[in-house]
């Protein structure tokens, strides 16, 4: 009887499992109607069958977003060809004024209302309603009267000419957010009322962003990648190696999980278990601080696979993320842009460049008598002099941004920093005073940098690492300076960048791991394992988009051997990891992998400058929730059932 379509029918209500029927539906009980090929069946369909009323039939087809609620249209979308029609909207009281006009806002956009003068019964019902009052109205679209029309809202050209209105949920007076009020309400504010300020339009428009991102994301990696969508445990052990962990207690004394900080381990198990194409939208927690792009739980797109090299995970997220970007914010193309870790910080001071900025680094360090340098500067050690010319920006190093600029220098003690204003002869004067190498002049500095009048110019002078992360913090806080004041240095299309062949360890006081200590050195430098092992790379790569880190992966060490001597070089327990390391004895097939840090990606995706305006229920700098209390004490009775002791500061 039907093609391709199934409906049910109870004493309550009718389940439709698709959306388009194709036959006649006859002899039921006070059913009795056609439905055309392809034609959608709206909300109104859906009716008590046990009721006397026939079920009334919408002739066009009804958008997504109406199906099954009691609404025929939403408050973003009437336009002009809507008018004439008998509409059902429902949403948020937003504004009203004279008595007659009302703001109806919804998830979606605003409409006005417009009470008739000769409707006393619906003037006193919204006479003393507070805004944020959850309301029903029925009437019929109308153009907005000559001149009258509001260009800043979708809805501008009409308004509903309101024939009923129910209100649904009377909201208490003086809220303590208006939404109309976006950059009135502090950001504290907002945090302890989350479930109001999740109204607020922006918030919205990631939140919706967000979802039909990651869903896309699911669609290119199921279906056109044949990747296995698979959930692994939160609960764990503690183990070493990485960031700082959630413990949770048991009932087992003496005996606690972790709460994981990425699906790292179970990932690498997955392989071993032949699983070949692993992917989750993984909940990951670190006890770290917060911070404008991190907070203590996340959100990543974490993959793995088997039988690949760098490359191939590279090529694979190229591909998902232009499956997946969002079309209202054009195109994206590939390859992306590939830069080793080397040059990054030798270019641009940092391992995560914003590549939407022109300017680069120059090395000076030839040009100066380093003795005499260190002799005139105070310096320790071998020095370095690195140079980052701002074109034509002389005039904006005034003294507060010089002052400014210092501050930030100041995190680098061991740096000097000298601010140059190419402008008549003085910058020459305060250049020459560093001693420059015998039989070179100042011009030559000018020619190498290819000075001109009015370039500003920031020289850095100090050890190597140290000089260059100093002129890369300055070449984005200088560059926000001067955005600020009206200068368009940022290009404005989204700039992706793969960072490679990371150093495999660093040396503070003791050697450590720079990605994680299951990451494959580079086949290139097994020789300095043993003797120099701060020459080895890693096959660790990160992606960068507009100077933040969206993702960060490598190829991980499968063999069990290898894996104990990097353990052993880190001082790691490998006891800890005994289950990991009688994994790799049993065929672990060469893999690698990728996470994709959601929240930080749609945070740069939507232009924000805190991931707090990409996520529903965020956390503030102190880790804390505003609106529950989170953390929290608890009773004595839980810390008896967990054997939890407090200690009184």
């Amino acid at each position: 009887m039907f093609a391709g379509s199934r409906i049910v029918f109870s004493r309550t209500n009718v389940i439709v499992t698709r959306y388009h029927i194709w036959p006649l539906i006859s002899n039921l009980p006070k059913v009795n109607f056609l439905l055309k090929a392809q034609s959608a069946i709206s909300i109104s369909c859906v009716h008590n069958l046990v009721s006397n009323k026939s079920i009334p039939l919408t002739k066009e087809p009804v958008s997504p977003v109406n199906r099954y609620v009691q609404r025929t249209h939403t408050c973003g979308e009437l336009t002009l060809k809507n008018v004439g029609e008998e509409v059902k909207l429902s949403g948020w009281l937003e504004f009203q004024r004279m008595k007659k006009f009302i703001t109806l806002r919804d998830s979606y956009g605003s409409t006005q209302l417009l009470i008739p003068e000769d409707r006393k019964d619906l003037i006193a019902t919204i006479q003393n309603l507070s805004f944020e009052s959850v309301l029903s109205t029925i009437g019929k679209v109308v153009p907005r009267p000559e001149n009258q029309q509001n260009k800043k809202m979708k809805t501008g050209d009409i308004e509903v000419y309101v024939e009923s209105l129910e209100v649904l949920n009377a909201a208490s007076q003086n809220p303590p957010v208006f939404i109309r009020e976006y950059s009135k309400a502090k950001e504290s504010q907002q945090m302890k009322y989350r479930y109001l300020s999740l109204r607020y339009p922006e918030l919205q428009k990631n939140l919706r962003m967000r979802s039909s991102l990651i869903m896309r994301m699911r669609e290119f990696l199921i279906h056109e990648c044949s990747f296995v969508d698979i959930e692994t445990p939160t609960l764990f052990k503690s183990t070493p190696g990485g960031a700082q962990e959630f413990v949770v207690p048991t009932r087992q004394p003496g005996n606690f999980y972790s709460l994981v900080q990425s699906p790292q381990q179970f990932k690498q198990l997955l392989m071993v278990g032949g699983l070949d194409r692993y992917f989750q939208i993984a909940r990951c927690y670190r006890d770290e601080t917060v911070r404008h792009d991190r907070q203590p739980e996340f959100t990543q797109l974490d993959i793995e696979m088997s039988f690949v090299d760098r490359d191939g995970v590279m090529s694979l997220i190229e591909n998902l993320l232009i499956y997946s970007w969002p079309e209202e914010l054009g195109s994206i193309k590939m390859p992306f842009k590939l830069i080793t870790y080397k040059d990054a910080m030798e270019l641009y001071g940092t391992d995560k460049p914003d590549l939407r900025i022109s300017y680069q680094i120059q090395d000076l360090t030839h040009m100066f008598d380093l003795p005499v340098l260190k002799e005139t500067m105070k310096l320790e050690d071998e020095q370095k002099v690195y140079a980052l010319v701002f074109p034509k920006k002389a005039k904006y190093l005034t003294k507060s941004i010089r002052d400014e600029l210092s501050k930030i220098r100041s995190n680098y003690f061991a740096t000097k920093l000298v601010q140059l204003k190419i402008e008549s002869n003085s910058w020459k004067t305060q250049l020459d005073k560093l001693k420059l190498k015998s039989g070179i002049v100042t011009k030559d500095v000018s020619q190498y940098c290819k000075l001109q009048e009015g370039d500003a110019v920031l020289l850095a002078i100090g050890h190597r690492m140290d000089a260059l992360k100093l002129l890369g913090k300055l070449r984005t806080e200088f560059t926000n300076i001067l955005e600020a004041k009206g200068e368009q240095i940022r290009s404005s299309e989204a700039e992706l960048v793969w960072i490679t062949d990371f150093p495999l360890f660093t040396f503070e006081e003791t050697l450590e791991s720079s990605h994680h200590p299951f990451t494959q050195p580079h086949p290139e430098d097994m020789e300095y394992l043993t003797t120099d092992p701060l020459k080895v790379r890693g096959l660790h790569y990160d992606l960068v988009m507009n100077g933040s880190e969206i993702a960060g992966g490598s190829i991980r060490i499968h063999d069990a051997n290898l894996q104990k001597q990097i353990l052993g070089m880190l001082n790691i327990d490998e006891t800890k990891l005994s289950h990991m390391l009688e994994a790799l004895t049993y065929g672990a097939p060469p893999h690698g992998g990728i996470a994709i840090g959601l929240d930080r990606f749609i945070c740069v995706l939507c232009n924000e400058k805190s991931i707090k305006n990409v996520i529903a229920f965020p956390k503030t700098m102190e880790g804390r929730d505003l609106m529950s209390g989170a953390p929290d004490i608890i009773s004595d009775e839980l810390k008896i059932l967990y054997h939890i002791q407090t200690v009184d500061k």
